[in-house]
């Protein structure tokens, strides 16, 4: 899994413009939480779908960035939680056990 970090509020933007090319999905973890950590593992045991970027968002250091996240995109802030980005919204998002790479391919449409 390569992850790419987020940690500047400036990379939200480039996500939505990016989104219009290919998916991007969110990942919001919490380094102090044993679902989260549980949620990540599974995640990095399972092969990603080709032609989706993989953001990494480490909410306990970023707290504001994850609080634009749930502005911009509309959605209730949970942790764990995976949102699907597509041509600029969030077509997808699910938490705690309900994060799996299956269900995200198949959102993606891959």
């Amino acid at each position: 899994m390569n992850w790419i970090e987020l940690t500047d509020p400036s990379q939200l933007q480039q996500i939505k413009e990016r989104s219009g090319v290919v998916p991007q999905v969110i990942f919001k973890h919490s380094t102090r939480c044993s679902i989260s950590s549980v949620a990540k593992s599974r995640l990095e045991r399972n092969e990603p779908p080709a032609n989706v970027d993989f953001y990494y968002l480490d909410l306990i250091r970023h707290r504001d960035i994850s609080n634009k996240i749930a502005e911009d995109f509309a959605v209730y802030h949970e942790s764990p939680q995976i949102l699907l980005i597509k041509n600029g919204e969030c077509v997808y998002d699910e938490s705690h056990s309900g994060i799996s790479m299956d269900d995200i391919a198949e959102q993606a449409g891959l």
